[in-house]
């Protein structure tokens, strides 16, 4: 039976994307979670995957088309059925096997404006992967100056490196710039002019709407991180290098925990109403170079430290090379920033709305400590800071939280258990 296959959506706020690029073309088949459509939401370039086996009989919108959230794109069905696309309530007539569909063309209201003159015709389509347009947005490369390697003279991500190397090259023979003259007048004082990358645009103004909306506080607690640090360097001497596991890994598993025991912290605010949510899906803020985006990793607290990880390690690598899946983004409860790989000792960060709660992480580090016999000692400190919306939780019960989370990094064995 034909269904529809709709623009997903990947996030709190998120009401369109752009159609980026079709993988796979009409009268293609396709298994389940294979990867026909890439999308660009103001956050990132999404992969859209097939939610189940068949032929792509139809594809109803365009590459490079802005979609809205739950609009029809394509028809996936069966080889030799009939489809019928004004049943389905996105064309007119039956699509049969084998026959393009016929799809309307969207009503596009026309603007009386003089027609421009064109003294060439317009360049043609470049040929880029998601990850390669990716970088080459974010270096400010022109991709009609790089040239592709890849089938059909696509652009991919090893030709922006190549492109990269070779400018840097140039950049080195150069000859010096000439030393400018000394001027006794007084400097104007000046400024550049850099714009808002959709991206920027979208975390000023979801954390903008956060601050305004949510009454943020925040508790912050010392932790002690010795026994954390020796068992994290006993599991990683077990491990090969591509599953080790990191300091976040154990924050992540010590904060599902604790939200299984507090699980209005484990919450969200929306329409009025507190939801308290059953899965625990944790957040990871990853920091780009276009912005900060944030990953999710599911049902950690049902996970063992091992998965967590390695679950980590994937979403976050799909995040930094543009190629994420829709799930990547959507569905947290909780939020963990942490800043501790840039030798930050403690900060506070703005909830992600609309959950409950974020928990901001600081360096692990060595500093003196009062025993309890008054001696000063050398300890293995780290700051964690939550901040909470105080719609959701209050004072008391978040600071609770935070003992459960610092009970558990204190006694790693729980985390393995």
């Amino acid at each position: 039976m034909a269904e529809l296959i709709t623009m997903p959506k990947l996030g709190f706020d998120m009401a369109e994307g752009t159609l980026q690029e079709w993988v796979k073309q009409a009268g293609d088949q396709v298994a389940e979670g294979d990867v026909i459509a890439v999308i660009e939401t103001d956050k990132a370039s999404v992969e859209v995957t097939a939610f189940r086996s068949g032929v792509l009989r139809a594809l109803l919108v365009e590459a490079g088309t802005v979609v809205p959230v739950g609009k029809p794109i394509a028809v996936i069905g069966t080889a030799d059925e009939e489809i019928d696309l004004a049943a389905l309530g996105v064309g007119a007539g039956p699509v049969q096997a084998g026959k393009e569909p016929s799809v309307p063309a969207p009503e596009v209201p026309s603007p009386v404006v003089p027609a421009p003159v064109l003294e060439e015709p317009p360049p043609g389509r470049i040929l880029a992967s998601p990850v390669a347009a990716r970088m080459a947005a974010e270096l400010g490369i022109n991709l009609r100056e790089v040239k592709g390697s890849g089938p059909d003279g696509r652009i991919i991500k090893r030709d922006i490196e190549a492109y990269l190397q070779e400018r840097e090259k140039a950049l080195e023979k150069a000859p010096p710039p000439p030393i400018p003259t000394p001027s006794y007048q007084p400097a104007a004082e000046g400024y550049q002019v850099e714009p808002l990358s959709p991206i920027r645009q979208t975390i000023g103004r979801r954390m903008a709407e956060s601050k305004q909306q949510a009454p943020h506080f925040y508790v912050t607690m010392e932790v002690d991180m010795a026994a954390a640090m020796a068992l994290r360097a006993q599991l990683n001497a077990l491990l090969p290098e591509e599953e080790k596991i990191s300091v976040n890994d154990l924050v992540t598993k010590a904060a599902a925990l604790a939200l299984r025991q507090f699980p209005r912290i484990n919450a969200s605010f929306a329409d009025g109403e507190i939801r308290i949510h059953e899965q625990v899906n944790i957040g990871i803020a990853v920091a780009r170079e276009a912005g900060l985006l944030t990953v999710v990793v599911r049902d950690c607290d049902r996970k063992s430290l091992a998965q967590i990880a390695r679950d980590t390690r994937a979403v976050v690598g799909r995040a930094r090379e543009g190629r994420m899946k829709p799930d990547d983004m959507v569905g947290g409860t909780f939020t963990i920033s942490n800043l501790g790989m840039y030798e930050v000792d403690d900060f506070i960060a703005i909830i992600n709305p609309p959950q409950a709660a974020i928990l901001a992480v600081g360096a692990v580090k060595r500093v003196p400590v009062v025993a309890e016999d008054d001696r000063v000692v050398v300890g293995t400190r780290m700051k964690i800071t939550l901040s909470a919306d105080h719609r959701v939780t209050d004072g008391a019960e978040a600071a609770r939280f935070l003992q459960a989370v610092k009970a558990a990094l204190e006694e790693p064995l729980r985390l393995v258990l």
